[in-house]
């Protein structure tokens, strides 16, 4: 069974850094590579919507409202992803869900991790 395991939210005043990491457990080893990884978000009343997306090869993709603060990076030998987010603002406050997608399509989330940006 493979398990997407998010580490690194919290608390944190507006101006500051977190540096978020999901990692695929994989005990069977039935998944060679993701073909992408990313990380969506969702607020309180909000629907969940995408933060920052990157391919096999390292093609990252990112929403509007992180661009330029947030950076996203993967480690594929590991079957792992990162976000850096950077200049934090109370908006970034949110729920993070780590998300992966095999070569098959199946697509993977992890539990979420809390981020909470203080004014």
């Amino acid at each position: 069974q493979v398990q997407l395991v998010e580490s690194g939210g919290g608390l944190v005043q507006a101006g500051g850094s977190l540096r978020l990491s999901c990692g695929a457990s994989d005990a069977s080893g039935s998944i060679s590579i993701f073909s992408t990884m990313g990380w969506y978000r969702q607020a309180p009343g909000k629907q969940r919507e995408l933060v920052a997306g990157i391919t096999f090869v390292g093609r990252t993709d990112y929403a509007d409202f992180v661009k330029g603060r947030f950076t996203i990076s993967r480690d594929n030998a590991k079957k792992t992803v990162y976000l850096q987010m950077n200049s934090l603002k109370p908006e970034d406050t949110a729920v993070y869900y780590c998300n992966a997608e095999t070569l098959q399509r199946r697509v993977y989330w992890g539990q979420g991790t809390q981020v909470t940006v203080s004014s």
